[in-house]
Parts: C-alpha cells; sequence; structure tokens
C-alpha cells in the first residue's frame, strides 16, 4: 500500500480513537495509570515544542503530555530550566515527577550548545542537566563548529549530542565532517523536513545512517515539487509509517517524536492533535 494511502486511513483511524478516547477522563499525574507509547519495540514521543501553544509550565506540560499518551519525550530546556532555576536538587525533582507519572526525558533540547559566545562553564552546565535529566542525549541545530567543539564533551561525559536538521539537508550532509569530531555525535533526522527540501527518499538516508541517528522528528510535508507545505499526516509526501514500519522491522533503537507542527484546527487544541499522531503511529506499528 502507498504510505499515503495509509497515512490518510491510519490518521482518520487515530482521530475515531480519540473521539472514544475522549469520553475516558485524561490521566492525571498523581494516578495510577501509566502512559505507554512503545509499539511494536518503537518508542513513539514527542518532542515538548508540539505544545507551543498552550500552558508550559513544569505540571502542565506534563499534563499535556499525559493526555496525549506519550511515555517518553524530548524535553525542551527552557521548561527544567525555569523550574529548577540552576538547582540540581531541584532538577531530580522535576525528573522524579516525570517519572512518577510514567514519562521519561529521552532528550534534552539546548538549540545554541556549542555555540561560539558561549562559555565553556555554559557548555558543562547544560551536560549536567541533562544527566540529572536522565536523558541519552541533547539536541541543537546542525553546525560542523558546534560538532567540533561538543565532540570531546559528549565523549568525555558519554552523552549524545544529536544535530537537528532543517531544510538545508541533503544525501551527502553526514558524509562530512559533523560526525567525524566524537564518537558520541550524532543525528536528530527530521524526516518532513527532509522530504520538503529533497526529490530522494528520506528512508535511504535512514538506512544508511540508522547507526548514528539518535531520533527521528516525525511530521508530514509535502515534497520539494509540493512547496514543501506542512500538513495534517496522511496528506504530505513524508513516509511516516514506512519510517517508523522500517525501525520494527531492524529492532532500531531510535525514538521517533512526533513533532507538530500543521495548523491545528480551530475545534482542536495541540493534545488532542499529538494524540492524534500517536494512534496513527501505534496503527503504523501493529
Amino acid at each position: 500500500m502507498h504510505d499515503g494511502q495509509f497515512s490518510r486511513r491510519a490518521f482518520l483511524g487515530g482521530a475515531a480513537a480519540l473521539g472514544a478516547a475522549s469520553l475516558i477522563p485524561g490521566r492525571a499525574f498523581g494516578s495510577d495509570a501509566k502512559p505507554d507509547s512503545k509499539f511494536g519495540g518503537v518508542q513513539v514521543g514527542v518532542i515538548t515544542y508540539s505544545y507551543r501553544s498552550m500552558p508550559g509550565s513544569a505540571e502542565a506540560l506534563l499534563q499535556h503530555v499525559l493526555n496525549s499518551g506519550i511515555s517518553s519525550i524530548e524535553l525542551m530546556g527552557d521548561v527544567p530550566e525555569k523550574y529548577a532555576g540552576g538547582s540540581m536538587e531541584k532538577l531530580a525533582a522535576f525528573r522524579k515527577m516525570y517519572e512518577d507519572a510514567g514519562v521519561g526525558i529521552h532528550i534534552v533540547k539546548f538549540g545554541n550548545i556549542g555555540d561560539k559566545s558561549m562559555t565553556d562553564e555554559k557548555i558543562e552546565y547544560y551536560f549536567s542537566v541533562a544527566k540529572a535529566l536522565g536523558a541519552k542525549g541533547i539536541t541543537r541545530e546542525l553546525s560542523e563548529d558546534a560538532a567540533k567543539r561538543l565532540g570531546p564533551i559528549a565523549d568525555k561525559h558519554g552523552v549524545l549530542v544529536a544535530f537537528h536538521n532543517h531544510m538545508q539537508i541533503n544525501a551527502a550532509t553526514y558524509d562530512g565532517p559533523v560526525l567525524k569530531y566524537g564518537k558520541n555525535l550524532a543525528i536528530n533526522l527530521d524526516i518532513g523536513h527532509y522530504t520538503a527540501a529533497n526529490d530522494d527518499s528520506v528512508l535511504a538516508i535512514i538506512e544508511k545512517y540508522h547507526d548514528r541517528i539518535l531520533s527521528l522528528h516525525l511530521k508530514d510535508r509535502k515534497n520539494k515539487a509540493g512547496k514543501g507545505a506542512n500538513l495534517p499526516w496522511g496528506q504530505g509526501d513524508t513516509p511516516v509509517a514506512a519510517a517508523l514500519q522500517y525501525l520494527k522491522k531492524n529492532k532500531l533503537p531510535i525514538f521517533a517524536d512526533v513533532e507538530l507542527e500543521y495548523q491545528v484546527p480551530k475545534d482542536s487544541d495541540a493534545v488532542k492533535e499529538v494524540a492524534k499522531c500517536v494512534q496513527f503511529c501505534k496503527q503504523a506499528l501493529a
């Protein structure tokens, strides 16, 4: 079946499932019920940027994640920083609050870590934050200069630094030196952005670099010929279902994170739309 056909059907199915689920009260982060968004061996999560249109305190964000049915997240770094105010003790409390609710923090995003303007002390602090939260890695924007600076530090700490792409990526991007500056440098591959910027399939990139990919960002964009429009899942050209099925088939330990970027309908909100995407992933991996 063509991936687009699967996606449209699965997204509609996800919307129907969400409609049924909406009759059930949302999980509260003091309840015994725990979310589980690992399907077919693939850990599906969300980058918390997806909830940018909603209240963003540590507690509110956790409730959004729970109401989306998600058990693992890529966390935007400003949230724990505001909560903890530089206190490692409060960071430990932040981690415990999320873990007690059944939500793991697999990645923290510090988009400018390693920039020339950042002090060595600030970089060390960000690595300490990631480790305090139990994260496997840090994500930032793609930069060879940052890779050169961060490679030895990532190796020292044993924490991955994964580089996120926008439209600047092509099939040869990671053939360059970016990943060569350290064994703990990795890829956060945005499959929607790749599809919008190129004519070739992102599936070949996943296969080629599977051992260096920490996570995928999932979204559905039109291809280059379609001018890259960001659409509800199933209406674009991004092979979201096929990418998930590839991870499952090959038992790859790559996180698959929803990034909600299409326009939220007026009668909905970010939590409901992320939940639809999670249901789509569940069906794709059934």
